[in-house]
């Protein structure tokens, strides 16, 4: 066994997954719990998925669990999911489930792989594609470039849709508000910044926040609570499967042509 052999290997792979991840269906940024859910759904559907990861880790918050006590809790409602994905739970309360945060993301990172999902992890996503005035792509760099603040120009990705998960920050609206203007589906036509901790209307409004915010623009997962002003939920995590679930579905319809 040579180590030059070693060093192929790992270049020759990575470099054939990036190259067939030039161009695809949706480019998802951010592997936290709601962006691997749209993935893996999406993915299930047929369509061509990558997921881009700022971090080292995929996961956003949910290993952490609640201040790293790495347990999370979902509603019942969920349940469904987790046994799709194989995930144990157990019972709280007549509303409430828990399942442990390591688990529950590595059995979500599996499934979406398994489906065909890529995940490209410490990879930033600094600007979109825009043409006329739709986003139709993402511009990339490696974190450690970003973090560094190096002069060293990006590459593109093309996606006939892309997905903003990056959670707290709404990274990716915040990027189309800059470089577009007041022109978000907004009330106001720009990130509106999320609340402060209310779990109940948090979770209750999720769903209704994950849409279309920009053409080719979706968002979901907690920078659609970010985007629209609602408040943020703490370590319960159900809001954040069905959003990215959600997402997926609208996107699909978006994609066959089926009118809402």
């Amino acid at each position: 066994m040579e180590e030059i052999d070693i060093s192929r290997a790992i270049v020759e792979d990575f470099t054939r997954n990036f190259l067939e991840s030039l161009e695809l269906d949706i480019a998802i940024v951010g592997a936290g719990p709601s962006g691997l859910m749209c993935g893996y759904k999406l993915a299930q559907a047929g369509y061509k998925v990558a997921v881009f990861e700022r971090h080292l880790r995929a996961g956003g918050g949910m290993p952490g669990g609640g201040m790293m006590f790495n347990s999370i809790v979902i509603q019942k409602q969920v349940i469904r999911i987790m046994e799709e994905l194989g995930i144990s739970t157990r019972k709280y309360n007549d509303e409430l489930f828990v399942a442990s945060s390591i688990e529950t993301i590595s059995a979500l990172c599996y499934k979406a792989m398994k489906k065909g999902v890529k995940i490209f992890n410490l990879t930033s996503v600094e600007d979109v594609v825009v043409r006329e005035e739709r986003i139709c792509g993402i511009v990339i760099n490696w974190s450690s470039v970003v973090w560094s603040k190096l002069h060293v120009d990006p590459l593109s990705v093309k996606a006939r849709f892309v997905v903003d998960a990056t959670g707290h920050d709404a990274e990716i609206c915040r990027i189309v508000e800059r470089k577009t203007g007041k022109n978000l589906n907004t009330p106001q036509g720009i990130v509106c910044g999320e609340k402060s901790m209310w779990a109940d209307k948090a979770e209750a409004e999720i769903l209704d926040n994950t849409k279309e915010i920009y053409p080719g623009l979706f968002v979901c997962g907690m920078a659609a609570n970010a985007v629209f002003g609602s408040p943020r939920m703490g370590a319960i995590f159900g809001g954040m499967f069905l959003s990215g679930e959600k997402a997926a579905q609208l996107i699909d319809e978006k994609l066959k042509g089926v009118k809402k």
